[in-house]
């Protein structure tokens, strides 16, 4: 490509990046997106329907043409971390993640549910900033999403009535997660008649909820309340695609590349190494290698060494790499921790402890059943171009194929969350397949077992911050060390989460107990019935707890208190440099973490663009 001036150079093109790049472009910017992976739908990915179907996203995680495989450590015990048959001894437990145009969106469940109240006014008294407030980043939400489940309210707009709080002129589209085409199996009728009885029964004031459920969106837990508090109660799953399709930041950067190509230049295969900084100390551009695989967490990587170029920034450099790579690119050009820097001979640019520290994530397990008879829904499902679902799913966008699986959620509160102030941590999903977290081969369970019903348990508003990214080595290409210190002590002496994911367990034991006593449910397989005491439970979690929205690796907030970046997500100390992406929340935000890393993308082109008003290119 020929030489050009750049005004902004971002790295990563996921749900931080990727709309970051996007927003900038649209404005006039100049903007050079470096991608380490390639187009998830390139001939080289062999199978663009990976992407596509929504039902399809298990094998979109072990699709080798986008897969980066991560190893990470739960516990540092190693004891204590081999309890988990998902471990691999020497290695870790398998965390995916997507090298593709888009990131993670590139394989992700396409869950777009917004995070509470509470996660942005945490950031606001944290920073004192009030454009963090939560009654101000509702905006952003409106302005990202293109709402397509809600066509009553769609159509009312235009005559101003208009109570839930959607976006409808947005960039992404949202659907739910189940269509109406699938609803005439009785099994999954059942499950949901059964589940939604059994919940509803168990409220103190049944009628009332009732009432509140119908009032607040029939399940939509993305609509404005029409009372004080957050969403709880049975839900439908939002989900970022359109017709049916999967549709997110990919979509979004091609299209503005289109319109705009003077504006946005999109480098794939192109693996950032360093930040470059010039005589002042400002970063002015990015160190990367060119060429296919380069990074050692791809599932083929490549032995090529790759060519070495540089890219130069105007006004600013923007990392949006993610929890795991974003820390660690920062480390490799001499920001972070001292002694990480010494160890490996990185000479030292700004001390920053709170660098790849606070690393948090969600724990989730699962409850798995044999049902008494396959889903319905299923039949001949080999999850492959050439079966009857597929064809049905590719003419007319219907059947079980639109889906990503999830037919029916839950939002409740733990005991520890009946605290004033204490948000809905508990999400309850049921799921069409067996799921039991990642490891080699994970979704072959999807395909062989259409018999199986998974309640997934997530348990949000972790209090565990004790999680690291610390380097492996200096060497760019290498994956960083991962270790997330599960259920960690000195955070939770009480041992809060734990008891709540054990309360979660019980509640969905509950739920599926008609379907047990009718015959519907033929077994529990996991953690199975003979696991009933609290001890036996709690220590099915700690063995087999994963998670898989890694976050808040280099977190907004006070140097002091061991923030990486100011409330305009500027890097501490580093002029012209900033992170866009998971890593910078303080604290884990809602239930899934996409929606809330697209919302501070859009915030943050809003503070890169007032900052360049504010500042001629003269003064750089």
């Amino acid at each position: 490509m020929p030489e050009r001036e750049w005004d902004y150079v971002i790295v990563g093109s996921g749900p931080g990046g990727g709309t970051l790049a996007a927003r900038l472009a649209e404005a006039g910017m100049r903007v050079f997106l470096l991608e380490a992976g390639g187009d998830p739908r390139a001939p080289a990915a062999r199978l663009p329907e990976d992407y596509d179907v929504p039902a399809f996203h298990a094998f979109a995680c072990e699709n080798p043409a986008i897969s980066w495989n991560f190893r990470v450590r739960h516990y540092a015990d190693e004891a204590r971390q081999a309890r988990d048959w998902k471990y691999e001894a020497g290695q870790g437990v398998l965390y995916p993640r997507a090298a593709a145009l888009g990131g993670c969106s590139a394989h992700n469940a396409m869950i777009f549910m917004l995070p509470h109240a509470s996660d942005w006014n945490h950031i606001a008294r944290l920073t004192g900033d009030r454009s963090w407030r939560a009654s101000r980043m509702r905006r952003y939400a409106q302005r990202i999403e293109d709402c397509g489940h809600r066509p009553l309210w769609r159509a009312l707009r235009h005559v101003g009535l208009d109570p839930t709080g959607h976006g409808w002129g947005g960039w992404l589209r949202t659907e739910k997660a189940i269509p109406l085409s699938v609803l005439g199996d009785d099994g999954l009728l059942r499950v949901l008649r059964d589940t939604a009885g059994v919940f509803t029964r168990s409220l103190p004031t049944p009628v009332r909820s009732a009432l509140r459920w119908v009032r607040g969106g029939l399940g939509d837990p993305n609509s404005r309340r029409l009372w004080p508090g957050s969403f709880e109660g049975i839900c439908y799953t939002p989900m970022s695609t359109a017709d049916h399709r999967r549709t997110g930041i990919r979509e979004r950067l091609l299209k503005v590349a289109e319109w705009h190509p003077e504006h946005l230049h999109i480098e794939l295969d192109a693996l950032a190494t360093r930040v470059l900084f010039d005589e002042t100390g400002a970063a002015c551009g990015i160190e990367y290698l060119k060429g296919a695989r380069l990074y050692r967490a791809h599932a083929a990587p490549s032995t090529a060494q790759g060519q070495r170029r540089e890219v130069r920034a105007r006004r600013e450099v923007i990392l949006c790499g993610g929890a795991f790579n974003t820390p660690q690119l920062l480390m490799l050009s001499g920001i972070g921790p001292a002694e990480e820097l010494q160890r490996y001979g990185i000479a030292p640019r700004a001390e920053l402890p709170g660098v790849g520290r606070n690393l948090q994530d969600r724990y989730e397990i699962a409850l798995t059943h044999r049902m008494r008879r396959p889903w319905e829904v299923l039949e001949g499902a080999r999850f492959d171009r050439h079966d009857t679902l597929w064809r049905r799913w590719q003419e007319g966008r219907v059947g079980m194929y639109a889906s990503n699986g999830a037919a029916l959620g839950v939002v409740q509160r733990s005991s520890a969350a009946m605290r004033p102030g204490e948000e809905p941590d508990l999400f309850c999903m049921a799921l069409l397949a067996r799921f039991e977290g990642y490891f080699p081969g994970f979704s072959a369970l999807v395909r062989d077992h259409p018999d199986q019903l998974t309640w997934a348990v997530l348990k949000a508003h972790t209090r565990n911050r004790a999680g690291t990214v610390r380097l492996r080595s200096a060497d760019p290409r290498d994956m960083p060390l991962l270790d997330f210190h599960y259920f960690d002590a000195a955070d939770d002496p009480g041992g809060e989460d734990l008891r709540a994911v054990v309360e979660a367990i019980r509640s969905v034991r509950r739920m599926t107990a008609p379907l047990l006593a009718k015959g519907w449910i033929a077994e529990e397989i996991a953690p199975g019935p003979a696991v009933q005491s609290d001890e036996d439970l709690a220590a099915y979690v700690r063995d087999t707890a994963w998670g898989h929205h890694a976050s808040c690796s280099c977190a907004i907030g006070p140097k002091e208190q061991g923030g990486v970046l100011d409330a305009d997500f500027v890097v501490h100390g580093v002029p012209r440099l900033r992170v866009v992406d998971a890593s910078v929340f303080p604290r884990i935000p809602g239930f899934f973490v996409a929606s809330a890393v697209y919302m501070v993308a859009e915030k943050a082109a809003d503070a890169v663009l007032s900052a360049a008003a504010r500042t001629p290119l003269s003064a750089h």
